[in-house]
Order: C-alpha cells, then sequence, then structure tokens
C-alpha cells in the first residue's frame, strides 16, 4: 500500500510496511546478530580441532540450523585470518586448490578465554532451572 507522507515542505510517498511485518524481519535480522560470535566461535572451535575448509564449515553450521552462503562465510575466514586466529595454506584437489584454515596458538587462547565467558553465560542463562538467582542490584533514586 502506498501511502503519503508529509515532513515540512516536501512530500514524498512511500511503501508502507504493516508493522507486524516489519517486526518479523526485524526480529530475524536481529537473532542473526546475536549468532555471529556463535558462528565464528563454531568456526574456531573446529579450526582447533584440524583443518577446516569453507564448504566444509557451511554445510557443518547447516546441521546446526545456520544458514549462512559463501558470501557470508569467506569473508568470516579471512577476517578471522587477518586477526590472526587462523592461518591458511592451500591443497591441491584434483584441477583446484582449496584453502584450508587452522587456528593458531593465539585463535586457540581466544577460543579457551571464549569458552569461559560461555560457560558463565550459560550458568546465568540457565541457572534459574535449579533455583538458584543472582539478585539484582536495587535501582539508585535520584
Amino acid at each position: 500500500m502506498l501511502r503519503k507522507r508529509e515532513r515540512g515542505d516536501w512530500r514524498r510517498w512511500t511503501m508502507h510496511v504493516p508493522s507486524h511485518m516489519r517486526d518479523n524481519e526485524n526480529r530475524n535480522q536481529n537473532h542473526q546478530d546475536l549468532y555471529s560470535g556463535l558462528i565464528r566461535l563454531h568456526i574456531l572451535h573446529h579450526a582447533c580441532e584440524g583443518e577446516i575448509f569453507g564448504l566444509w564449515m557451511i554445510e557443518e553450521l547447516g546441521r546446526h540450523g545456520y544458514k549462512l552462503s559463501a558470501g557470508t562465510m569467506y569473508p568470516l575466514l579471512h577476517s578471522l585470518e587477518e586477526r590472526g586466529l587462523l592461518v591458511t595454506r592451500e591443497k591441491r584437489d584434483g584441477n583446484r586448490y582449496r584453502k584450508l584454515y587452522r587456528a593458531t596458538m593465539a585463535g586457540r587462547k581466544a577460543l579457551a578465554a571464549a569458552k569461559e565467558k560461555v560457560r558463565e553465560l550459560f550458568g546465568e542463562l540457565f541457572e534459574h532451572r535449579h533455583g538458584l538467582r543472582h539478585q539484582r542490584p536495587a535501582k539508585s533514586r535520584r
């Protein structure tokens, strides 16, 4: 539905998207933002276990419910490499070369530190099941 919008002296026709549709789009986008750190940790985890390559990692993440394209995966791998968390080597596979990634010592240390943070977060996210809750600080009054 087209709707006329007025602001100041200008008028513009814009596409009106019902709020329930905008909310779904925003909700999905926000979830992707939340998952991006988990995807990086997943990549580091597998790169610590052995050599990985992009297509295999896309398929592995797909088994966990993540849907990534090559246009998303390869920039992620390159950014982890640029940060010194992964190193690459090329391996000939028939008539083509495949880029294999593995974790560096810095990548292993980063994953170990992240595991501690994830363990702490996991405890807070699920501790209510065991009746343990942190008491929130009292709100300050001005």
